[in-house]
């Protein structure tokens, strides 16, 4: 069996500490056994380890989240990259194609596909295990995980079992149809029908998704399917495969899960009322503090609220409200804080002025060991002052040591680079006229590359 887990999505939910480039899934606001702070991804491929299922899993993400997930659980994670976002359907499509023609995977092969970012026991990743034994016994075209609800939610979509067939052996029923998101009384009859939560957990043999592609006309080649994957339709896997499959089961899972999309539910499993700089008042009950900005916050007699602060804004909501927060974030502003598979960068600063320069100010991080691409900007320059750490700056092939309190000018056009022996921080100022789009092209990436190619003798 091969997973394949979906990584997508902006997280607006969650706002302001999830933005664009930073799904839900990134947030480190869990604890770890060692009591570190990790993210649902961390966590998930955590358990995945444990469960001897990683080294059977792809991780299909878009590729402006690659960086981030290369830094939070390693370079060496195969991924399958989305040329952009489109939906659900359009992303599996590619992973099987990839598996198909790239990694000649057998038609025969059990695909099972599951989100990276609900929380979940360590038992619910033996239930995955079982779906290949059950599709192979029911010789059905899917076969589904359905969550046994703890009461009715009307947050979920729901599988809805027959209620004239029996449990097979191996522990799965036959599918009668499926109710989106219904009303919580709508939910109350649903659980009185034996309904499950859709926890959007499937599996099929690859041949069964093929021969679906080519009676679509769809390319079956990775390559080519690239090409194309911006002009196909953006649907949902529900809506293109599931709904029209002709037999599915559902394997019900009786443990522990939950969807982390709101800050009401997340904070719930928050270890810790606070993280970041700032103060809760004792008298202030349910009340949890998110802060990932220089500046503390105090919080004093308010229950039952949400204070998030990121560079990307500040959210202060009451629990029960925050799931409305969508539709108060038409901020139209770029992510001021983004995570590198190097270090991270936080906009400061960004102005445009009346004279047509655009001026950006960032605070960027390398962590010990790491390095950037070999690069240069077409339109912009740039200003870096080394604030604490030591590195190896190369520019145009020569070759540089840099420590805190150098400053260091990059003009437009100029090749460049810098590695950190010790952990960097720097402030970097970079300029240019805002009519003229900025590039930045990249000729090496990994630090052996750079110094065998480009480092003057």
């Amino acid at each position: 069996m091969k997973l394949i887990l979906l990584s997508g999505g902006s997280g607006t939910r969650l706002w302001p500490l999830s933005n664009d480039a930073r799904s839900k899934q990134f947030l480190k606001v869990l604890e770890n056994d060692e009591q570190q702070l990790i993210s649902m991804v961390q966590q998930l491929w955590g358990q995945l380890e444990a469960s001897d299922l990683s080294e059977h899993s792809y991780i299909a993400t878009s590729q402006s989240q690659v960086e981030m997930m290369q830094s939070q659980i390693g370079t060496d994670v195969p991924l399958i990259i989305e040329p952009e976002r489109r939906d659900t359907f359009p992303a599996i499509a590619l992973a099987a194609v990839y598996l198909y023609s790239v990694k000649e995977v057998r038609l025969s092969e059990t695909i099972t596909i599951v989100p990276v970012d609900p929380l979940v026991e360590n038992e619910f990743f033996e239930t995955i295990k079982e779906l290949e034994e059950v599709l192979n016994e029911s010789k059905a075209d899917l076969a589904l995980i359905g969550v046994k609800p703890t009461y009715p939610s009307s947050k979920y979509g729901y599988i809805i079992p027959d209620a004239a067939d029996e449990t097979y052996e191996s522990g799965y029923k036959r599918v009668r149809n499926f109710r989106e998101k219904p009303t919580e009384a709508q939910a109350v009859e649903l659980l009185a029908q034996q309904a499950l939560w859709n926890c959007g957990v499937f599996s099929f043999k690859l041949g069964y998704l093929i021969s679906l592609l080519e009676q679509l006309n769809m390319p079956i080649q990775y390559d080519e399917l690239r090409k194309q994957y911006q002009v196909l339709p953006k649907i949902s896997f529900d809506y293109q495969v599931v709904e029209k499959a002709r037999s599915i089961v559902v394997v019900p899972y009786e443990g522990g899960w939950k969807d982390l999309g709101t800050w009401n539910t997340l904070t719930e499993e928050m270890k810790n009322n606070q993280i970041g700089k700032g103060i809760i008042s004792e008298d202030c009950k349910n009340t949890h503090l998110i802060n990932e900005i220089d500046i503390p916050v105090s919080i004093v007699g308010l229950s039952n609220i949400v204070v998030a602060a990121s560079p990307d804004g500040i959210l202060v909501s009451s629990k029960s409200a925050s799931t409305r927060i969508k539709d108060y974030i038409k901020y139209n502003q770029k992510p001021k804080y983004e995570e590198r598979k190097w270090g991270w960068v936080r906009i400061l600063d960004d102005q445009i002025y009346e004279d047509g320069r655009c001026v950006a100010t960032k605070r960027v991080g390398i962590r010990a060991g790491e390095n950037l691409s070999y690069r240069m900007h077409t339109y912009r320059e740039e200003v870096w002052t080394i604030v604490n750490g030591e590195g190896e700056f190369l520019q145009n092939g020569n070759y540089m040591h840099v420590k805190a309190g150098n400053i260091l000018h990059i003009p437009m056009k100029t090749l460049h680079t810098l590695r950190a022996v010790k952990e960097i921080e720097m402030i970097v100022v970079q300029s240019g006229q805002s009519q003229e789009v900025n590039r930045i092209v990249e000729l090496y990436t990994t630090w052996k590359e750079i110094t065998e190619s480009c480092i003057k003798v």
